[in-house]
């Protein structure tokens, strides 16, 4: 069973790094690059699947972390204890920061974005920066515990 479990919370946590990463470095660029409107109408379509599955993704795989830990003993405990509190700090920032932006420009129709609209694009990426940060610290620890 640990050996099925480490291989669930390893795709689990590496899904959730890799898609982090491919949004940092190719995803928001792109959309900080375009015109305010287009970006509204964009970041609606992109975002319409992520929200149904990553959340799951996530907590199952900081729950699949706080099983490892309670089976293991020593190092390896603290090792799997650290990455499932990562994990928690994706969902935290996700929940209470990323998500929260995410539904305000889904209310907003792409013509409705003026002048004086609150550009929400670099907060939006500086958050999105801190979950990638907790999300490769919980799949380097994932590992870590698993090899161990």
């Amino acid at each position: 069973m640990t050996e099925l479990l480490s291989i669930l919370v390893l795709v689990g946590t590496g899904v959730v790094a890799g898609v982090f990463f491919a949004v940092a470095i190719s995803v928001m660029p792109a959309l900080i690059a375009m015109p305010p409107d287009r970006y509204v109408f964009t970041h609606k379509l992109l975002g319409r699947h992520y929200d149904r599955v990553m959340p799951f993704i996530v907590l199952g795989s900081g729950a699949i972390d706080v099983v490892l830990a309670a089976g293991s003993n020593g190092a390896v405990r603290w090792v799997f204890a650290v990455a499932a509190v990562c994990m928690v700090g994706v969902a935290v920032v996700s929940q209470t920061r990323n998500v929260p932006i995410n539904n305000q420009v889904k209310k907003l129709a792409p013509e409705e974005v003026g002048p004086d609209w609150d550009d929400p694009r670099f907060s939006w990426r500086d958050w999105h920066l801190v979950r990638t940060a907790f999300a490769f610290a919980a799949i380097a620890l994932t590992a870590a515990g698993v090899v161990l």
